[in-house]
């Protein structure tokens, strides 16, 4: 009996990996649509984009129906967070088209919002920083101790990382 369990688990675990593993799998586009060729499925547009400072990175996942779920990793800058690394997961995204859409969560005081588009970049493949870029308006939503907001806009152009390649300070698997 206690073989059999082990085995049903071993099996329930090894399909829960390979579930997970085909969901994760990365696009294998390695190369630039030709010239008058349809524009990239939105899934092409998932990956890792720099923030506003080195070390700082926007992690997007385009699921089916323009669905977008994702984070942004930066640095506090507040009296108690300055220095520490945050997550600050999406509340809301989508993508029509190459129209790029996305809410975070508040944390410590502080959420974004960005509206813009996904372009191509001047990467030459996917493995190039810059094949795809994020370009649009970035709103940092801050509340004060007194929960007054304020709101600062600016225009951004946030660059794909290189296919291939993790951010400053995450290990490689």
């Amino acid at each position: 009996m206690k073989t059999a369990l082990r085995m049903l688990g071993f099996l329930c675990l090894l399909f829960a990996v390979n579930i997970c593993s085909a969901q994760s799998a990365p696009s294998q586009d390695q190369t630039p649509p030709p010239a008058g060729a349809a524009r990239p499925e939105g899934h092409a547009y998932s990956g890792m984009y720099s923030f506003l400072k080195d070390g700082e990175f926007v992690q997007i996942t385009v699921e089916d129906g323009g669905r977008v779920t994702g984070f942004i990793s930066r640095y506090g800058e507040g009296e108690s967070d300055k220095g520490a690394f945050l997550d600050q997961f999406f509340k809301t995204g989508k993508l029509e088209g190459n129209n790029l859409s996305f809410t975070t969560d508040i944390v410590h005081g502080v959420a974004f919002e960005f509206k813009g588009s996904v372009q191509r970049g001047e990467g030459k493949t996917t493995q190039d920083e810059g094949y795809y870029v994020l370009k649009g308006t970035l709103t940092q939503n801050t509340n004060d101790v007194n929960n007054k907001v304020s709101a600062r806009s600016r225009e951004v152009v946030l660059k794909s990382f290189p296919q291939d390649a993790a951010p400053a300070g995450t290990p490689r698997k």
